[in-house]
């Protein structure tokens, strides 16, 4: 059987295509998920429509206090913001504790009600899937930096791109932060 070239071309060109879209599909943010710190796992597409805040956060740090903030922030923002906090012990061992430690300090100090992840790696060997995916240019189109120290920030926009990488001394409230959030009005 003898196939025209434009036919057989056309052919090519589409599967081309196609495994193009197919891969970029993969690197999205919303097809990862993480355990958070009930045990439950979370699905990351289920804050699609909003802007995301992801946190490495530790409870004995320096930055520690930045925790009202967050709470501060996401209270303020709630309706267009969700803040993902994960602990992490990879910076000088400043989150010794438990999950179940971690949840209590948090709840108890700061009257933390975003999500809180399990305490993960965010850095080096074992480093979560998501801190992979926020760290690697070829995954989130243009960040190669992992975090540096505890409560480095992460921005996403409501579609899932990766908008901006903060360091640890930007505090939560910043204008840096609050004036890239994408703002959408909501009529209750």
């Amino acid at each position: 059987m003898i196939i025209p070239v434009k036919i057989l071309n056309l052919v090519i060109f589409s599967t081309i295509i196609f495994c193009s879209v197919s891969k970029n599909d993969s690197l999205s943010f919303y097809n990862y998920s993480a355990i958070d710190i009930n045990q439950t796992l979370v699905q990351m597409d289920s804050f699609k429509g909003k802007n995301i805040l992801i946190v490495n956060v530790a409870s004995r740090c320096g930055y520690t206090p930045q925790y009202k903030g967050l709470q501060k922030l996401y209270e303020t923002y709630k309706d267009n913001l969700v803040i993902l906090g994960f602990p992490s012990n990879d910076f000088l061992w400043q989150e010794p504790g438990s999950n179940e430690d971690i949840k209590l300090f948090c709840k108890r100090e700061y009257g933390v009600s975003f999500p809180i992840f399990n305490k993960v790696r965010v850095k080096g060997n074992n480093q979560h899937p998501i801190y992979q995916w926020l760290s690697d240019s070829k995954k989130n189109g243009w960040n190669d930096e992992s975090p540096n120290w505890n409560f480095n920030k992460y921005l996403l926009n409501p579609d899932g791109k990766l908008l901006k990488f903060f360091g640890s001394n930007v505090e939560p409230l910043d204008t840096l932060i609050t004036k890239s959030l994408v703002i959408k009005n909501i009529i209750k």
